[in-house]
């Protein structure tokens, strides 16, 4: 049996998204995925209603997992501590607890270049993704030090290597950097794991933002040296998976920078 079965892992933006030809195309999917192949409880959060619906329906039926979808959105001018908070006590209703808090929504307007952006523009990328990660951790904070569980956030090669057109992505991608450090510094004492990974994955976000900004999209977007992009359950979710494992441990405070789709397939 997984050490997963039975254990709960919450994912934000968890629905599911699908690429041109069909297929699923969102990392949170295919983290959910890897997980409800280890039999873990699932709640995923986003704010599409559809996609979380699609999402819940068909991880229950093919892998007999039971999922929570909870329609959630961390965004300017709302109070997204109350936010967190009713999607953790939700969680907690159904399952007793959270073992691990995966922070992978994140919003933005990639392909406006610097001078142009707008605040709205600014406040949806580090609202959704830094704000959000923020909120969740501090709201699954008793949760997880109960568990000794695991923390894992999404960063991004944009802040790393400044992406063009990708001023707030970036900032907030950054934002979510540091604030990962300083919690495996303060958080190790409890048990808790923290991680960043930095992925790169052909999503459907991603297809979109090659039609919608060609110039920027070929600036930014290289092909890993592995000669593939990553997949969001093969590679991100398998990943994300061994990151919460007991026998996955580092040093005291220290975390890990998985960067770039760079053939994690065993």
């Amino acid at each position: 049996m997984s050490y997963f079965a039975g254990k709960t892992v919450l994912i934000t933006g968890g629905g599911r998204a699908v690429l041109s030809d069909g297929s699923a195309g969102s990392i949170g999917y295919g983290i959910a995925k890897a997980y409800a192949k280890e039999g873990a409880n699932l709640v995923i959060t986003g704010r599409n209603v559809q996609k979380l619906t699609e999402a819940k329906e068909e991880l229950e039926k093919l892998y007999g997992v039971k999922v929570l979808a909870v329609q959630a959105d961390v965004a300017a001018g709302s109070d997204n501590a109350a936010t967190a908070k009713m999607v953790v006590e939700k969680a907690v209703e159904e399952f007793g607890g959270i073992d691990v808090l995966i922070n992978n929504a994140q919003a933005s307007a990639s392909g406006v270049t610097l001078a142009d952006h707008t605040l709205e523009q600014f406040d949806l990328a580090v609202y959704s993704g830094l704000y959000a990660t923020f909120h969740y951790m501090q709201a699954c904070y008793p949760y997880l030090a109960k568990a000794k569980g695991s923390v894992i956030n999404f960063a991004s090669g944009a802040g790393l290597f400044g992406n063009f057109g990708q001023c707030a992505y970036a900032a907030a991608k950054e934002g979510i950097r540091g604030l990962s450090r300083v919690a495996a510094n303060e958080w190790a004492r409890d048990g808790i794991n923290v991680n960043v990974v930095c992925p790169l994955a052909w999503t459907a976000q991603l297809e979109q933002f090659q039609k919608a900004y060609p110039e920027a999209y070929k600036a930014n977007v290289h092909m890993p040296p592995a000669g593939y992009f990553g997949d969001p359950e093969a590679d991100i979710g398998r990943v994300c998976v061994q990151l919460a494992h007991p026998d996955f441990k580092f040093m005291t405070g220290e975390t890990l920078t998985l960067e770039g789709g760079l053939g994690l397939r065993p």
